[in-house]
Order: C-alpha cells, then sequence, then structure tokens
C-alpha cells in the first residue's frame, strides 16, 4: 500500500481504545474518509494534537479495501477552529458545516468543490463573518454541488413556466417551485414569498462568493424553508439545526446598509 498525502478536515473523532481514534476527514482529494489513527490519544503521540475537531490538517494515509478502515500515519496542524474563543453561536456554526459534511457527503467519493466550499465558509465562521448568512449561503452552496438544490425557475413537477406572483408554491416533495397546475398534487406544499425564492436562486448563484449578508427582513422565513427542504434530502433532521441562528442581528449588517431593509 502506497502513503497518500491531501489536505483534510477533521468532522469527528471517536475513541477507539487507550491510545488510538477513529477519525472522520474530509480531503479534498480522496473525499470523505474514515481512519483510524493509532497512538493519537498519547500526550506526546504522532499527531501533535492536530485532530482536534474541524482542525485543517495535512494528512499521510494509507488507503485500505471498501469494508475496512484506512490507516492515518501522520497529521500536520495547518489551522485550528477556533470560533469557541468568540461565542457559542460560532461553536454550533462549526458544529453544523461538520454535521452537514458528514451527512451529504459519501466516503470515497472525492469533490474538491465542496472541500473548498467547506474551508472558506470556515474561515468566515473562526473571524468575522455574519454567522446566519454564513450557513445559508453554505446550504445552498451545498446542496447545489452535490445535486440536491431546490429548484426555483421552472415548476420541479410539470417542468412548466411558474407564473411571477407575491407568493409562489414551494413543494418539499417535488423539491421546489411547481405550478399552480401542479399546485393540488403536492403533498408538502408551502407558499412562500417571490423574494425567497430570489434569494435562494442568488445563493444558488456560482458567482456568489462569502462574504455575504442576508436581509433580516427574510432570513427567518428563508432559514426555516432551509430547514424543512434540507431533512427532505437527508432523510432525517440534523442535530444541530435547532442550534442555528433564528435571526440576523443589527451588528451582522454590513456597513452602510440599512436594517430590515429588502434587497
Amino acid at each position: 500500500m502506497a502513503a497518500e498525502q491531501t489536505t483534510a478536515i477533521v468532522l469527528r473523532t471517536i475513541e477507539f481504545s487507550e491510545t488510538s481514534l477513529i477519525v472522520s476527514l474530509l480531503t479534498r482529494d480522496f473525499g470523505r474518509i474514515s481512519a483510524i489513527a493509532k497512538g493519537a490519544r498519547r500526550p506526546k503521540g504522532p499527531f501533535e494534537g492536530a485532530l482536534d475537531l474541524l482542525a485543517v490538517c495535512r494528512v499521510v494515509v494509507l488507503k485500505k479495501s471498501a469494508d475496512t478502515l484506512d490507516l492515518l500515519t501522520e497529521a500536520k496542524l495547518h489551522r485550528r477552529f477556533r470560533g469557541g474563543e468568540k461565542s457559542l453561536e460560532r461553536v454550533y456554526a462549526g458544529y453544523y458545516v461538520a454535521e452537514m459534511l458528514r451527512l451529504l457527503t459519501d466516503e470515497h467519493d472525492p469533490h474538491p468543490e465542496v472541500y473548498d466550499l467547506a474551508i472558506q465558509t470556515l474561515a468566515q465562521i473562526d473571524g468575522s463573518g455574519d454567522v446566519a448568512s454564513t450557513l445559508l449561503f453554505f446550504d445552498c452552496q451545498i446542496l447545489r454541488l452535490l445535486g440536491h438544490a431546490p429548484g426555483t425557475d421552472r415548476c420541479t413537477d410539470c417542468g412548466g413556466a411558474v407564473e411571477t406572483t407575491p407568493r409562489i408554491s414551494f413543494s418539499l416533495s417535488a423539491g421546489g417551485v411547481v405550478c399552480g397546475g401542479c399546485r393540488s398534487k403536492q403533498q408538502q406544499s408551502i407558499s412562500v414569498r417571490a423574494a425567497i425564492v430570489e434569494e435562494i436562486r442568488q445563493l444558488q448563484a456560482a458567482t456568489t462568493t462569502l462574504p455575504t449578508h442576508v436581509a433580516r427582513s427574510i432570513y427567518g422565513e428563508l432559514r426555516a424553508i432551509m430547514n424543512r427542504y434540507i431533512p427532505t434530502v437527508i432523510g432525517n433532521v440534523p442535530r444541530m439545526q435547532a442550534f442555528l441562528p433564528t435571526q440576523i442581528t443589527p451588528e451582522a449588517s454590513p456597513p452602510g446598509t440599512p436594517p430590515a431593509q429588502n434587497r
């Protein structure tokens, strides 16, 4: 077995023995992997404290067969997650990102763009970025990158045009907006403001980059819709969803932006 190197984000660690850990990593080159890190729990072990949750590391991995754990032989710390030094909100945000990466990605299925998105998102959470807006951007982008983005342009049931009205039907089961003719066939349909659909469209746009700011006047409704849509994609409610920001504080608005003003 040849040793392979890549960069990785630590998503979870589980105690395996008195001296070892099982770690879940999102790597840029190999996707999400599970590996055993022998000696990682020793005070002076070979990993030099690099395997903290959400730490970014340069790792060396011995990849094994599909039904066994890979072997992590080395991890050099690049950056430690320090959101906890700033606020509990930022800690929860980091935990949410880690959980979403575990739930939405498959093992040994590389998506370098998802890894880059996670790095960019964690940098905002770890820095001075608006946590609420950053997480909405992360949700919309990771759903788009992995093929789960809600449809916003045409009816997700029949494929026809959707009339532009102040409120639009959004089907959780169909995966996006639906036209008037298909609305009655949907078992999980909700009415949303057209401004919310437009915001989702903008957040999914490939040209959108962080940092970003969502208007406080639409954040609550947008967050509520994503909190209902995401469980339909992954099959259950993420544990950290209950700890997401319920509103954007005035301090989070970008300089010069009037509070509670629509875009």
